[in-house]
C-alpha cells in the first residue's frame, strides 16, 4: 500500500508539472500580432515592452510607415518632456497605470525603426498623466495596438536647431 501511495503522489507531481509546462509553453506561443484589412492588430501581454514589439513588426514586416493607436494597461511608462535649451527630454515614470490613449507614428532613421510615440496615463485616483513616450512596459492584463500601414516609405532626420528627431515628407509634384 505504502509504494501504491508513492506511486500515485508521483504521478500525481508528474502531471501537474507537464501541465505547467504545457501552459507556460502554450503562452510563449500566443501570437502577438495579426494582419488586418489596413495594417496589423498587435495584443501584448504582461511584460512585454511596447516599443521594442512595435520596432520588432515593423522590421519583420518591412513596414514602410504607419501610425498607430492602443489602448491598455501599463505596468511601468516613462514620460519625457523636451527641455528646448538642454535640447533633451527629462523623463519621468509612472507604475501601474492604465493607458486611456496611445498614439504615435512609425518611421525609418539609418535602416531602422523611429517610432514617436505619446499618451495619456490614468492612475487609480483617476489623476491623468501624459506626453511623449520613452519607455513602455505591458502591466498586468493586455494592451492593444491598432496599426494602420502607410504606402509610402517615410523618413526621420536629425534637425537643427532643436536636435529633434523629425519626420521627413516628400513635396508634392
Amino acid at each position: 500500500m505504502y509504494v501504491s501511495l508513492r506511486k500515485i503522489v508521483f504521478g500525481a507531481f508528474l502531471c501537474l508539472a507537464v501541465n505547467m509546462q504545457a501552459q507556460q509553453k502554450n503562452d510563449d506561443q500566443k501570437c502577438r500580432y495579426t494582419k488586418t484589412t489596413y495594417g496589423y492588430l498587435m495584443v501584448l501581454r504582461e511584460g512585454d515592452n511596447v516599443l521594442n514589439s512595435i520596432e520588432n513588426l515593423a522590421k519583420e514586416q518591412q513596414i514602410p510607415s504607419a501610425n498607430f493607436t492602443g489602448i491598455g494597461f501599463a505596468q511601468e511608462v516613462t514620460f519625457g518632456f523636451y527641455d528646448f535649451n538642454q535640447k533633451k527630454f527629462n523623463p519621468k515614470t509612472f507604475n501601474k497605470v492604465e493607458m486611456g490613449s496611445l498614439t504615435g507614428s512609425i518611421a525609418w532613421n539609418e535602416g531602422k525603426p523611429s517610432l514617436h510615440i505619446h499618451g495619456v496615463a490614468t492612475d487609480d485616483k483617476f489623476d491623468a498623466y501624459g506626453g511623449h513616450i520613452l519607455a513602455l512596459k505591458v502591466g498586468t492584463g493586455s494592451m492593444e495596438i491598432y496599426i494602420t500601414v502607410n504606402s509610402e516609405k517615410l523618413e526621420r532626420k536629425i534637425e537643427q536647431p532643436l536636435n529633434a528627431n523629425v519626420l521627413q515628407l516628400p513635396c508634392l509634384k
